[in-house]
């Protein structure tokens, strides 16, 4: 029984030590020493990367890309044929053109030596044929407007329907022409002309289209998006490729609204891409947002920066961080942002003062993620309280405790 009574008594005694030193005592307090040296305010946030120049590389008439010599990465230069269209209606249209010269230097031929007695009886033949060909067009054409409207034909068949139909028509109108000029004795030498002259403008105008098969590239750099693949039936002026300058890129950086009175055009941004830890991109604010715009759960502006990118190493499209680097003091006052706290709309700090604490209003500057400048109300070398479980007050006793 001895025993136990004797550890009765030392926890008793443990107890008493516990408070005389512990809970009676000072209590401990973390304080971190203000300090003089470099601040830089930064302001990170995330960011879009595109080329710096770009344009889309597309289908000079509608129809079948019959080739295509690019791939994804390849450089390009301006002017360049990189494919080439194949087109039946532009095959047709210089056919029809064709005829219709011939035809004309016949009715030349004719009106200089006078036409044969049989002439309007083949004029009057050929229009008819004429007709009939202009109304399967038509119905062509309107068959497959429906059949594009229940999706079971496409945009690309439907344009060559109405080229045919253009055609069609064009050849009945330069047949009744040609009937109308017939007089008793044959055409006349003038309108026979005429008409030569107006096939020749046709037939010239076909060719040229018809020449229009050769894919250009409007612009040098490299090729970055291939969305279709070579037999491909494509619509008149549909995108191809998109090719760009990948050498300098443009990011979209997104600011929070409150946070872009701190950006200014020329400000650094260093970039990182998770994609490849340890590597940084470079560049500065180029031009500031116009409108705010919500992105999410976000209200922010979207500022745009040039950034070099050696080697094509960042992508077209990757969704990258951003670290604009807003403001430089050299030499700065600087005490840990933590130990910052906010009374009665003043900002506060407690200070070590033998051995007890001191509340000191004090007027901040520029600041960064952990640490701000201060402009008067300490001094270097001050020791300021760190964040605690112990409620602070001006004159409290504590026992320092350095970080």
């Amino acid at each position: 029984m001895r025993w136990l009574a004797a550890l009765g008594l030392l926890a008793v005694a443990g107890a008493c030590v516990y408070w005389l030193l512990g809970r009676g005592g000072a209590p401990v307090v973390p304080f971190a020493k203000v300090t003089r040296g470099r601040l830089e305010s930064t302001l990170t946030t995330n960011a879009r990367i595109e080329p710096s120049e770009w344009a889309a590389i597309r289908a000079p008439m509608a129809g079948r890309l019959a080739s295509l010599t690019i791939a994804l990465g390849d450089s390009v230069v301006r002017g360049e044929v990189v494919g080439h269209m194949e087109s039946d209606a532009a095959r047709a249209a210089v056919v029809a053109a064709e005829a219709e010269m011939e035809q004309a230097r016949a009715a030349v031929s004719s009106a200089r030596r006078g036409a044969p007695p049989a002439a309007r009886a083949e004029l009057e033949s050929a229009l008819e044929t004429a007709r009939v060909e202009e109304a399967n067009a038509a119905r062509r054409l309107k068959n497959l407007e429906a059949l594009t409207a229940a999706q079971a034909a496409t945009r690309a068949e439907r344009d060559q329907a109405a080229d045919r139909l253009a055609v069609a028509r064009a050849t009945r109108e330069g047949v009744e022409k040609r009937l109308a000029a017939l007089g008793a004795d044959g055409p006349s030498l003038a309108s026979a002309l005429a008409r030569e002259r107006n096939a020749e403008a046709a037939l010239a105008l076909a060719r040229s289209n018809a020449a229009r098969t050769a894919v250009t590239s409007p612009i040098t750099g490299a090729v970055y998006s291939l969305p279709v693949k070579q037999g491909a039936v494509l619509e008149n002026g549909a995108t191809i490729a998109e090719a760009g300058n990948l050498e300098t890129m443009r990011a979209i950086i997104q600011v929070d609204e409150p946070e872009l009175g701190r950006v200014a055009v020329g400000m650094p941004v260093v970039f990182t891409w998770d994609a490849q830890p340890g590597r940084t991109w470079s560049g500065a604010v180029e031009k500031m947002p116009v409108q705010i715009i919500t992105a999410g759960s976000r209200h922010v502006g979207e500022v745009l920066c040039r950034a070099g990118n050696p080697g094509r190493t960042l992508p077209a499209g990757a969704n990258v961080n951003a670290t604009i680097l807003s403001k430089v003091v050299e030499s700065a006052l600087i005490a840990p942002r933590e130990s910052l706290r906010r009374e009665e709309g003043k900002t506060i700090v407690y200070v070590l003062a033998a051995g007890h604490l001191e509340r000191r209003v004090i007027r901040t500057g520029v600041a960064s993620i952990t640490h701000v400048e201060v402009l008067d109300g300490l001094r270097e070398g001050e020791m300021v309280a760190l964040p605690t479980e112990v409620s602070l007050q001006d004159g409290l006793g504590v026992t320092p405790q350095t970080r």
